[in-house]
Formats: structure tokens, C-alpha cells, sequence
């Protein structure tokens, strides 16, 4: 790329600055764990960037020693780092960096491949080298719910330009005055507070009403749950609310026939392995979103794998459209199932994305220029014309999980298995892609994803279901599923639970808060008109 203007580290123009001084005073984390991994041993990985740099062994053995420690690595020092959840990985990449003592740490999306207790734990860390240690961290980041509260100050871009800076919890309301569509990006708090407090936003954005009376607006936003809770029950005080759950179409449709369905799978990668799924059922209809929840680890990944027919269970049935696939001698009965991989990169095999999306095509009896119409028809449809003649590898996380959906869009599949489809997504293109899914749903096409992304699950599942240690341990409808948790639920939920029952998107805590806050005024007013009734009646009275 090309770069115009300055950058200056402590006061010094960056190109000044060796590039020893550059990598142990400035630390830089990835967003995908594995593409920082050099070594095969957590300890070697720890030593790495100490011994190129060529630092003493006493030095090294130190150090790795006080990072060990500091990140609570001491149980898992001598494993083989493909032992390692990615959470861990993280954790090792991030210790290995601060081995060096760089006075700043730079994060790419740290959190964007972990699961949401894990992304809490890594955050936590961060925070603590920040606080203890007093390392400057510039992150970016798009999963804000848990960055926000920790950060001293916030920017926001949009195209490549600065939209805002201030402190967290100010931003909020630069938005809302800007109309900016970017809120819908903020903390769940944060946009409710600028929801109810009558900023103009659009429908898109804050549905339902536009005038109900709310509370008056304050010069911060709430940005944690535990200061939305606080707002919301100050609020509400000494108010009765007369509606206290959303209705949920999803929970009245009737139950069909199960397109796809396990029944008691078990699976282990080697006859000497542990087993990495044990027990597993489920089922899914035709035209469902079935979304799957849990730990980094937990063996949703296989399980997509086994749906998909790559990978075969020992014990147990996988029944799609009524046939058991073991039974089948040829892959026909599961041809039409596509899997998008957590990895985007590994569906890349050309060097434009263009020609990429057109390998998809060549087993097709299509002309070159009916080829060429389809290319120019998914890349207007995912938003990747711009990115035509990039090379695969060349793109940012999203743009490339955006070309890998692309592509598996291109096999025109009946049934979609997507593997982490949100990583990496900004709030603008999550939104283009509940759409995107919709629609195929309409069309028929049955999408079983398996995500950490509670709020998307939330907002666009059918049914979601919670995998743990290799097996599915519940199943519901988002509202009936993510009330019933404490961690695996999303901020509206658990800053409007001891208020409302089931609410669990900001959408569903916009709608009940106007509806009760319109409720409560109408109450008023016709109490105000009751006594001028009463009292009209009295002077009457009187002068009779």
C-alpha cells in the first residue's frame, strides 16, 4: 500500500526508528490467533521474540518465566500449542509480545475468534496490563459491549476518515445527533439510552414510535449493564408496568419434519482419541435458521463436519431428508449441503478474487459471459465489486469472510453450514447479511451456523441451541433461550431482566420501555381528566 503524511512514536518520526527498537518498544497482536504462532511449544512461542532479538539466556528465562506467571500460563507451559483452545492462543500471543516490554500494545480484533466468556477473560488481561503495568493499548475492535467500559477514549471511523472522538461515554450522543447509522454498533446500552431519550433516528435504526414521551436526555450515555440497569430502574420508578414480555412469533410455529437430524452421533478424530462428540441430536426443518452457542473447543465445528458428510460417526445416525447418509453409497444425498469454514482463506485458490468466484462456476454448463453476470451479481449482492482484482489474501478479515460467503452463495446450496459467518463483520454489513440469510430461508434454503455471536443468534435465529463437552444440552427459541442464561445472553437481556421477562435485543427493550412509558402517560392524563371531572362536579354541586 501507500502511506501519506507522518507517524511519529515519541516525538520521533517512525521511519527514524530501527526496526529492533520498533519490535520490542511496539507490540502487535493479530486477529486470527494461528497466523501468529511460529513454534510448536507454549514455552518456545514465549522465548521466540526474545531470542531473535538476540537477548541473553538469563534474560529470556526471566522473562518467560514472569510472563508464565503474570498470564496464568503455568498449567499449560509445556503443551504443543495445537493443544490449545483459542482463547489460550490468544492469551500466548499476547504474552509472547509482552515479553518484549513494548511501551505501546497494538490489538487487531483480539476478541474476534473467541467465544464470548473467553473474549471477557482475554479483555480482563488487557485491561490489567493497562492498569498494572501501564502499557499504552490502541485496539479496534467491533464487539464493544465489553472494550467500552475499559477505554479512556474512543474513535470512531467510518470509510476510512474519523467520525467522532471522545470519551465512551459521549460518543453515543454524536451519533444519535449525526443520524448516523454506525449506533447501532454501540454498546446495547448506550443505543437504548439514545433511543428512549428521543434523539431522531431512523426507523431502521429505533423502531416503533418516535414521540413517546421518555426520560430527558443527560449529558453521558450508560455504557456497562450494570449503569443501564441503574438508569433503566430510575426510570421506572415508582411506575407499574403493564406489559412485561415481547411477543415472539417464533414460539407459537408449529413443529415440521426435520430436514437434517442426528441421532445419538458419537465421534473421536482417531481410534485413540477422546471422544469429540458424544450423544449429539438435533433437528433442524427445512427454510429454519438454527443457530448453535458454546465454548471455543466444545466440537461445534465437527458437528458441522459431520452434518456436512466430511467427517463419518462411529456410532449413531445422520438423517438428511429422511435417508441415512452411511447408508448411501454415493455423496449425492449430501451434495447440495455447503459448509463456509471458520478459516475463510482456506476456500481461496486463485490469485483475484474475481477468478476465485469464478472457479466455483466451472463445472457449470454456463457460457463465459453468463459466468462473468453471475460474478457481477454475488459481488453486488455481498458488496465486494471494489474488491474484484484483490488478491484473496490481501483483504481484511471481513472482506475476506465476505468473499468466502460469496463463493459458497455461487453453489446455490439447500442446505448452508456456516462456521463464525459474523467474525470480523461491521455492524453495517451484520446487518446486510441477516438479509442476505433471510431471504435464502425464503427461498428455501435451511442454515445451520454455529456462532459467538449472542446478539446475532438472538436477533435473527429460529431456534438456538447451547453445545457443550461434545453434545447439545438445550434447545429453544431465542427469547425463552437467552432468558434463561447468565452468561450466553445478550446486554438487553441482562440489563432489563429484573424489569421485563424475555426481552433480549435492544429492539425488543425499545419496544416494551415506549410501550409502558406510552401506557404510563396515557394513565396520567386520564387520571389529570378524571379529577377536573370530579372537580367541575363539585362546584356544580355547590352552586346548585
Amino acid at each position: 500500500g501507500k502511506r501519506k503524511g507522518e507517524i511519529y512514536f515519541y516525538g520521533r518520526p517512525i521511519e527514524t526508528i530501527s526496526d529492533r527498537e520498533q519490535a520490542s518498544r511496539i507490540g502487535y497482536v493479530l486477529q486470527n490467533p494461528d497466523n501468529q504462532i511460529v513454534t510448536d511449544k507454549v514455552w518456545h512461542e514465549l522465548a521466540f521474540g526474545l531470542e531473535s532479538l538476540g537477548y541473553d539466556t538469563r534474560v529470556i528465562r526471566l522473562r518467560v518465566a514472569e510472563m508464565a506467571n503474570f498470564f496464568g500460563i503455568q498449567s499449560w507451559f509445556m503443551r504443543d500449542v495445537s493443544q490449545l483452545s483459542g482463547g489460550q492462543k490468544q492469551t500466548l500471543n499476547l504474552a509472547s509480545v509482552m515479553a518484549m516490554q513494548p511501551d505501546v500494545l497494538i490489538l487487531d480484533e483480539p476478541t474476534a475468534q473467541l467465544d464470548p466468556i473467553a473474549a471477557t477473560d482475554f479483555l480482563e488481561t488487557v485491561k490489567k496490563i493497562n492498569r498494572e503495568i501501564g502499557t499504552t493499548i490502541i485496539m479496534t475492535e467491533h464487539r464493544l459491549e465489553d472494550v467500552f467500559p475499559m477505554a479512556d477514549r474512543v474513535i470512531l471511523m467510518d470509510k476510512g476518515r474519523i467520525l467522532a472522538e471522545d470519551a465512551p461515554e459521549k460518543v453515543g450522543k454524536i451519533l444519535a445527533q449525526k443520524n448516523h447509522p454506525l449506533l447501532v454498533a454501540m454498546p446495547a446500552p448506550m443505543q437504548i439510552f439514545e433511543s428512549l431519550t428521543n434523539h431522531k433516528m431512523s426507523a431502521k435504526q429505533a423502531p416503533g414510535p418516535k414521540q413517546v414521551p421518555g426520560p430527558e436526555p443527560a449529558e453521558a450515555s450508560p455504557i456497562t449493564v450494570r449503569q443501564g440497569r441503574t438508569w433503566l430502574t430510575d426510570i421506572f420508578a415508582g411506575k407499574q408496568l403493564v406489559k412485561l414480555r415481547i411477543d415472539d412469533p417464533r414460539e407459537s410455529r408449529p413443529q415440521g419434519e426435520p430436514l437434517i437430524e442426528l441421532k445419538d452421533v458419537w465421534f473421536r478424530y482417531s481410534r485413540d482419541d477422546v471422544d469429540v462428540i458424544k450423544g449429539l441430536s438435533l433437528k433442524v426443518e427445512k427454510g429454519q435458521l438454527y443457530c448453535i452457542v458454546g465454548g471455543n473447543g466444545s466440537g461445534k465445528t465437527t458437528a458441522l463436519s459431520i452434518i456436512g458428510g466430511i467427517n463419518k460417526p462411529y456410532r449413531g445416525k445422520v438423517i438428511v431428508k429422511g435417508e441415512d447418509i452411511a447408508k448411501q453409497r454415493n455423496r449425492k444425498i449430501t451434495e447440495n449441503i455447503v459448509i463456509l469454514p471458520q478459516n475463510p482463506q482456506t476456500l481461496f485458490v486463485e490469485k483475484t478474487v474475481a477468478l476465485d468466484l469464478m472457479e466455483v462456476l466451472d463445472e457449470k454448463t454456463l457460457s463465459a459471459r453468463e459466468k462473468e453476470q453471475r460474478v457481477r451479481e454475488i459481488a453486488d449482492r455481498i458488496e465486494i465489486t471494489h474488491l474484484l482484482e484483490s488478491h484473496p489474501y490481501d483483504l481484511s478479515g471481513g472482506e475476506q469472510q465476505r468473499v468466502a460467503l460469496a463463493k459458497v452463495m455461487l453453489t446455490e446450496p439447500e442446505v448452508l453450514l456456516l462456521d463464525e459467518p459474523t467474525k470480523g463483520l461491521d455492524s453495517h454489513f451484520k446487518l446486510k447479511l441477516a438479509k442476505i440469510l433471510r431471504q435464502l430461508l425464503s427461498e428455501g434454503v435451511t442454515i445451520i451456523m454455529v456462532s459467538h455471536d449472542i446478539e446475532f443468534c438472538g436477533s435473527h435465529g429460529d431456534l438456538c441451541a447451547m453445545f457443550f463437552d461434545g453434545s447439545i444440552i438445550t434447545t429453544n427459541t431465542p427469547n425463552r433461550f437467552f432468558s434463561g442464561n447468565s452468561f450466553y445472553t445478550t446486554a438487553a437481556n441482562r440489563m432489563s431482566r429484573h424489569l421485563f421477562e424475555n426481552a433480549v435485543t435492544v429492539q425488543d427493550m425499545v419496544t416494551l420501555c415506549r410501550e409502558n412509558l406510552k401506557r404510563e402517560e396515557n394513565t396520567s392524563s386520564e387520571d389529570l381528566l378524571q379529577e377536573e371531572v370530579m372537580c367541575c362536579e363539585s362546584v356544580v354541586r355547590e352552586g346548585a
